[in-house]
């Protein structure tokens, strides 16, 4: 009895995602509600990094950049949606970033969806070139 129970040769050991989703989600539920910008974003890459890889490795996708491409586009259509539906149109300007805490937030959560669409952008462009 060398080989140990319940682990194939297609599977010998177990993945890294799941806890880096776990973990990236609550970072960022952590960053959203407490109001911490640079948690809140790093947690929202780390949680739509670790979608996209998980993706991958189960092979639903081939590659993570399109996941992560469409993961930040959420991001940002959410958090626009919900600016235009909870902020007064007259207090959307970047110099109100930081004054109120529900823009502040919505903010976080649009620039980890910029930040998701350039890495995903960017890598994609240098898989491409590099073929």
């Amino acid at each position: 009895m060398a080989e140990e129970p319940g682990l194939s040769d297609q599977y010998p050991t177990a993945s890294p995602w799941p806890l880096f989703v776990a973990l990236g989600l609550a970072l960022s539920e952590i960053g959203v509600f407490v109001g911490l910008f640079p948690v809140a974003v790093f947690g929202l890459i780390l949680f739509g990094g670790s979608i996209a890889g998980i993706l991958t490795e189960s092979g639903y996708v081939g590659r993570p950049w399109p996941t992560m491409l469409g993961v930040g586009v959420v991001l940002i259509v959410l958090a626009a949606a919900f600016t235009l539906w909870q902020v007064p149109v007259a207090d959307i300007a970047l110099s109100n970033v930081g004054t109120g805490p529900l823009f502040t937030r919505l903010v976080a959560v649009a620039v980890a969806g910029t930040v998701m669409i350039a890495m995903g952008g960017v890598a994609s462009i240098m898989e491409q070139t590099a073929v």
